[in-house]
């Protein structure tokens, strides 16, 4: 039990330090408890979006003719 739930804790981990590191997310830069939550929340939603990028295969180019 204690390894997985070790395994699921750096999974949230990383997806924070994600968040923090690549998104920008250390600092909020709108104010108040809503700026937070929509900046959060687009941040969320963009890392979602590469998540998803990367589950669904890209359709092949149709070549011109």
């Amino acid at each position: 039990a204690y390894v997985v739930s070790r395994r699921e804790r750096k999974k949230v981990e990383m997806l924070f330090a994600h968040l923090k590191r690549i998104l920008k997310l250390d600092r909020l830069r709108l104010r108040g408890p809503t700026g937070a939550h929509d900046e959060f929340l687009l941040a969320a939603t963009a890392q979602n979006l590469r998540k998803m990028a990367k589950v669904i295969p890209m359709a092949q180019p149709v070549p011109a003719s």
